[in-house]
């Protein structure tokens, strides 16, 4: 379960130094300090609510993209603004401002303190100041500036250069590097301050082959919580390997047999489907409403033996990982299925608090424009101790799926449906071809039943993962060991 971190990475800053950097950037520059924040906060709790909290960000961003041999666009954006919210009961009042100012501050806290229907006022406690704890799990490095321009071209030409020198089949390559340099700051209503400092780097390849007037595609990429650096001239050609090898696979597939069978899953990215069919089925606003397939279970088993999935916002470099959530509280490692027994669900402070537990380090939004609620953060299942080899040679006719591509869940029953975009057709223990068009329909909680084999080789993906959820976007990891998984269905096109 290691994550590559690139060499001589810069040192992770203190809680204290990252609370000194947003402080520097999100409130000197606009005149406040943290009696300014006290007071907005005092102004919410005139009315009677449950939890208060002030959200400011800044971000800045940049992102490359290549196509056709020529570096054909370059973005940059700054933005930044307050999120202010109070929350009473299950409702939940939210307004937010790019105008960073006292007077913009105090007329959102006026705004949203309207949300208590008792509106009791009276003389506000004032909290005792505390900082929150965090975790050092990236350096707090801007990595926008740890590339100059002439290098970041230069970097996505490599990639050109290097897939067209693969296969003389390919016919186009595209690619994209993105980075983001984002702080945050959180004042809470009982007097935590908290602040995080995430760097994010990505570069995606994706390459076109084209034989015999058939074209198909091939992509891969990575990236985490550091600096341009990690993307070196070995793993500039890891992904450009990746891609081209997945487009010239796809050339020679055939297409997809249909019906009901043993399906085997690669390690790493195919975790998608664990993240997409079970985790949001375990998030905690899901569960308190009864709406979750998984609701009321907790103690139950809900998966096979040797089924344990976590969610680990813990790991260094990780995409997925956070020092804080976006409502300061610090990340975990939380065991949602143990030995297949359901062990709890991952909460946000109001949903925890509604439901009577503690928060778990998951409350993300996509923005200070948006509102907290609970999110996954590096989503995966433990590996078994099944040689992967061992794994696919039991399959006597069934499909063997090692990357995938879209999906959708439908929460409240747990049924799914994905897309392979690289995958095999197995017969008596041979990889016979690859095949296209494959689907895979189940539910989330009937496949969990019916793992039988689990590989010694868990891996995390390499760093791609974007998760939506009602509108929002955040940054996400995934990963698991070879699965097997009997009686699945699977929508073909042959």
């Amino acid at each position: 379960m290691s994550s590559r971190s690139p060499s001589a990475a810069p040192q992770r800053e203190s809680t204290q130094q990252r609370i000194d950097v947003a402080r520097q950037l999100l409130l000197t520059p606009f005149g406040l300090d943290e009696s300014h924040l006290a007071r907005a906060l005092a102004e919410i709790r005139t009315h009677q609510v449950d939890d208060a909290d002030l959200y400011f960000q800044y971000t800045r961003s940049e992102g490359w993209s290549l196509e056709e041999g020529i570096v054909k666009t370059g973005s940059f954006s700054i933005d930044q603004g307050v999120g202010v919210r109070a929350v009473s009961g299950e409702k939940t009042a939210f307004a937010y401002s790019d105008d960073i100012s006292e007077p913009s501050l105090l007329d959102a806290a006026r705004t949203v303190r309207s949300i208590s229907a008792a509106a009791k006022t009276g003389r506000s406690r004032v909290a005792s100041k505390k900082i929150a704890s965090g975790r050092s799990l990236y350096p707090g490095v801007d990595p926008i500036s740890t590339l100059d321009s002439t290098a970041k071209v230069a970097l996505l030409g490599q990639v050109e250069q290097r897939a067209r020198a693969k296969d003389p089949r390919v016919a186009q390559v595209m690619a994209g590097l993105a980075s983001e340099y984002d702080v945050v700051l959180v004042a809470r209503a009982d007097g935590t301050l908290a602040a995080d400092v995430r760097p994010l780097v990505r570069l995606s390849v994706t390459v076109i082959a084209e034989q015999n007037g058939r074209r198909e595609m091939g992509s891969a990429g990575g990236g985490g919580r550091f600096g341009l650096a990690y993307f070196d001239d070995a793993q500039i050609a890891r992904y450009v390997d990746e891609a081209v090898n997945a487009a010239l696979v796809n050339l020679e597939s055939r297409p997809a047999p249909a019906g009901e069978m043993t399906v085997v899953l690669g390690s790493g990215w195919p975790g998608i489907l664990l993240h997409e069919a079970i985790g949001h089925g375990l998030e905690g606003d899901f569960n308190r409403k009864g709406s979750s397939a998984f609701s009321g279970r907790i103690g139950q088993r809900v998966a096979a033996k040797g089924v344990t999935v976590l969610d680990d916002g813990t790991i260094a470099d990780r995409r997925g990982s956070l020092n804080v959530d976006d409502e300061g509280n610090t990340s975990q490692r939380n065991v949602l299925i143990e030995d297949g027994i359901l062990k709890g669900y991952i909460q946000d402070s109001l949903n925890a608090r509604l439901m009577g537990v503690a928060p778990t380090g998951n409350g993300r939004r996509e923005s200070y424009a948006h509102i907290p609620m609970p999110r996954m953060t590096n989503t995966y299942m433990l590996g078994g101790d099944k040689d992967p080899q061992e794994i696919v040679a039991s399959i006597k006719k069934g499909l063997y799926a090692t990357n995938f591509g879209g999906g959708q869940v439908d929460i409240t029953s747990g049924k799914f449906v994905f897309s392979a975009s690289e995958a095999y057709w197995v017969e008596n223990g041979k990889v016979l071809y690859p095949v296209k068009g494959a689907t895979i329909v189940g539910s989330g909680p009937e496949c969990l039943k019916h793992v039988s084999m689990i590989g010694n080789d868990m891996q995390l993906d390499s760093g791609v993962g974007t998760c939506g959820k009602e509108g929002q976007s955040v940054p996400v990891g995934v990963g698991q060991p070879t699965l097997r998984i009997d009686g699945l269905t699977v929508g073909g096109t042959a």
